[in-house]
């Protein structure tokens, strides 16, 4: 009996002086936000590639299907990506605000960089702001 109260007492002990958990990081968790996103589109999944827009953008396109056309029509090279790279990225505000730079071969043949904005949500996750995309590949800084 006293074995194991001296057991559970260390148990607990270990579990009031154990370091708390370390929130994910900012750069982490806009990287696995893109790499989700990409994986949604070239997989036609709709539902998926419209969760990881923020509110921002779903007040602009309140239809998941207007938003995928938007997509698809204006940013080939993100919805359908031959091969793509995480680039240079940037933290501001305090992590409430990631900028990611993806350098991206499309299909068909041209090479871009898009400049991906992140915002932190109310529950700690990150969702796309916007995306702007330039037509080089040379990671010139955010």
């Amino acid at each position: 009996m006293r074995a194991r109260l001296a057991v559970t007492a260390l148990c607990l002990a270990g579990l009031w002086f154990a370091a708390p958990a370390r929130a994910e990081d900012p750069l982490d968790a806009a990287k696995s936000v893109i790499e989700n996103q990409i994986s949604a589109f070239l997989k036609e999944d709709v539902d998926t590639a419209y969760s990881f827009a923020s509110p921002k953008i779903k007040n602009v396109f309140p239809d998941k299907n207007q938003f995928f056309d938007m997509v698809r029509k204006s940013y080939e090279p993100v919805y359908q990506p031959g091969n793509y790279a995480f680039g240079r990225s940037k933290i501001l505000s305090d992590g409430a605000v990631v900028l990611q730079e993806v350098l991206i071969s499309g299909r068909e043949g041209k090479d871009w960089t898009a400049v991906y904005e992140l915002g932190r949500q109310p529950d700690g996750s990150y969702k796309i702001n916007g995306v702007q995309m330039l037509k080089n590949t040379t990671s010139t800084g955010i």
